[in-house]
């Protein structure tokens, strides 16, 4: 181990670069659909030590002395990203006549953005560096700001956070009750990094020490919390149909196939129950299942009223249309309904956090002057997006909270009323990125959800993942990407977590500021030895 730290140190110019890069690129195995949570414990140790090997001269100016940490920071994010991200691109490719040259830009400019962030972390780390232990809080304090920021600062974009690489499996999951992303992300960064000090820094067994108690608390808390009696269903119990049509995102999009599109979903929905169980209480389609304005068109909620039984109930997504005044152009939302037996609609909720230069256009006046349009959105303008977010009553009282497409991965955003639902609604069309890592890294991140809610999700999907998650994180059933069908199951009932959203917000401060201590005296010590 001190011989690789060695080599890695002694590193410098295009070596260490790549290096870097390299390192990246190995953390993001750690992310679905690998899931290999131990190579965190190779990634990080090689940041560390690339660290370790930059010298600036003491007579160099600010910019040359943080320069070469900083560039290490970016790369680690680049291929981080990178290798993460690369399927974003598949999405330009649906209309790639009109998108395809944009291809480089989600591919690779957008993982040279976000690299910024964590070379925003180890700049932030460096300022805290010394030669031991605080080294390692010191990264750990510089990923968890970065990773916050990253959450909210341009519209925000945490897609395969740090925090996830240690929550592989529900059993590692069950800290998310306890404890937010951001201090998830910070401890995890400190877990990993720690082996970086065999061989290489002052204070080795302490620092391994804590590592270690982080982990093994992290593990045995979540034997401790599956081991509880699972959450039972409340009463009377709800049996819930998901939807999974498999359509293509061109077929979608074409408008002579919308009749067909719309019959494969009815046809779906008066399967038969499987295993001759309970016909299903509530039929749930995914996001933009519907593929027309349905206040436009009477026909098909006659339709739907014709396939559903007495009593059922359909939640479908849809695109809804407002009109916004004299003059001016229609309003349209990327919505969720809730449609009765009749046909009529009971309910409905609108997306919140719209996917920027996929659902609307930043500084559209701008952009659209240079011929350029949203992906996903063919309505003129794009979608707007929605002020508030409603829990949707279904018929009989039961609520369910929605989250349209990536609204799922912004945990700080899923507020109290989250907790005050039977479930939360993730309807969503991954079906843009193809049979790739990121249906997979979309499902995961949703999965966390239910944890740090302690309430159970109702997933669908046009491809896959659609699911049922329990209150613990655990899949009750679920439908594999590209699986064509439906699956039937009883709504599972929630669970207590242990603390709420501002407790678990002033444990992160905590958490950030027992490291920076922790960084502080050792940066000092450090001081004091190299005089």
């Amino acid at each position: 181990m001190e011989r690789l730290a060695g080599r890695i140190i002694l590193l410098s110019g295009a070596s260490r670069a790549f290096v870097g890069f390299l390192a990246g690129l190995v953390a993001v195995l750690a992310q679905p659909p690998f899931g290999i949570f131990a190579a965190g414990f190779v990634a990080f140790p090689m940041l560390v030590w690339l660290i370790d090997g930059v010298s600036p001269h003491p007579e160099d100016g600010v910019l040359r002395r943080f320069l070469p940490s900083v560039s290490i920071g970016w790369c680690f994010g680049f291929g981080y990203f990178l290798g993460g991200l690369w399927w974003l691109g598949n999405a330009l490719l649906i209309e790639a006549d009109v998108f395809a040259w944009a291809v480089p830009l989600a591919v690779i400019g957008l993982p040279a953005f976000l690299g910024l962030f964590y070379a925003l972390a180890v700049l932030l780390a460096r300022c805290l560096w010394s030669d031991g232990v605080g080294r390692i809080a010191a990264l750990a304090i510089g990923f968890g700001i970065a990773e916050w920021l990253r959450g909210f600062l341009f519209t925000g974009f945490p897609w395969n956070a740090i925090g996830y690489a240690a929550m592989p499996m529900p059993l590692m999951m069950q800290s998310a009750s306890v404890l937010n992303l951001a201090t998830i992300n910070t401890l995890a960064v400190f877990v990993f990094a720690a082996p970086a000090l065999i061989g290489t820094g002052k204070g080795t067994r302490a620092g391994l020490a804590v590592a270690a108690a982080l982990f093994g608390a992290h593990i045995g808390y979540g034997y401790y919390r599956l081991a509880l009696p699972a959450p039972q269903p409340p009463e009377p119990e709800l049996t819930v149909r998901l939807v999974q049509p498999v359509i293509d995102q061109a077929k979608k999009i074409d408008d002579r196939e919308r009749a067909s599109v719309f019959e494969q979903h009815l046809s779906l929905t008066t399967a038969p129950p499987q295993d001759d169980g309970k016909r299903p209480d509530i039929v749930v389609w995914p996001e933009t299942s519907i593929p027309f304005i349905l206040t436009d068109n009477p026909d098909a909620l006659a339709r739907i009223a014709d396939v559903l039984e007495e009593g059922q109930i359909l939640i479908a997504g849809a695109v809804r249309v407002e009109d916004a005044g004299a003059g001016l152009p229609p309003r349209y939302y990327n919505s969720i309904y809730v449609i009765d037996d009749r046909g009529q609609i009971v309910g409905a909720a609108d997306k919140i956090h719209l996917v920027p230069f996929g659902e609307y256009l930043p500084f559209e006046d701008l952009l659209s002057s240079w011929g350029l349009s949203s992906v996903a959105a063919s309505m003129p303008g794009g979608f707007s997006a929605a002020t508030s977010r409603p829990l949707l009553t279904l018929p009989g009282g039961r609520t369910v909270y929605p989250l349209i497409c990536y609204e799922a991965i912004f945990a700080d955003e899923v507020d109290g009323n989250a907790s005050l639902s039977d479930a939360l609604l993730n309807v969503t069309n991954d079906a843009w990125f193809g049979d790739t890592p990121g249906p997979r890294q979309h499902f995961h991140q949703a999965q966390l959800r239910t944890v740090e809610t302690g309430t159970p999700m109702i997933r669908a999907a046009n491809n896959g993942i659609s699911a049922i998650v329990d209150a613990r994180g655990v899949l009750v059933v679920g439908l594999g990407y590209n699986y064509k069908g439906v699956t039937d199951t009883i709504l599972p009932g929630k669970m207590s977590t242990t603390t709420d959203a501002t407790m678990r917000g002033k444990i992160f401060w905590f958490v950030a500021g027992v490291l920076l201590l922790v960084a502080l005296f050792s940066r000092a010590g450090f001081n004091i030895r190299k005089n």
